[in-house]
């Protein structure tokens, strides 16, 4: 009595989203600020804070030390470290950087938001 048996069907696996991506003016941005400050960082971390009309705004802050559950994420050469609270949220966004001289600032693309309040600050999803 033979044993052999069939390998087991093939299933097609997908590809895991980037938790964040960055845009090139982003990554840009991001190596001059870390260049600029007068003390060297890891990176920089992105969390999620209880903010604003919506709920839920983005904070950047520099990383001189990592925290337990970061998840860290390279991107063009930049190292971005997610507090795990805020993976979930996050999965997919894409992070730019716009510089219109009024309104200069980080812009966050994304897709698990719901809506956002009036003025852009906060959102929920």
């Amino acid at each position: 009595m033979s044993t052999s048996s069939s390998p087991p069907p093939s299933v097609p696996l997908k590809a895991k989203p980037a938790i964040l991506t960055l845009t090139p003016k982003a990554a840009v941005h991001i190596k001059r600020l870390l260049k600029e400050r007068h003390k060297p960082s890891l990176g920089v971390r992105v969390s999620l804070k209880t903010k604003g009309c919506s709920g839920m705004a983005y904070h950047l802050e520099y990383v001189d030390a990592v925290k337990p559950g970061d998840e860290c994420v390279k991107d063009q050469d930049v190292t971005l470290f997610i507090d795990p609270a805020a993976v979930l949220f996050l999965i997919g966004t894409h992070m730019d950087f716009d510089d219109d001289p009024l309104a200069p600032g980080f812009k966050f693309i994304n897709p698990n938001e719901k809506g956002q309040c009036g003025c852009g600050q906060s959102f929920h999803v």
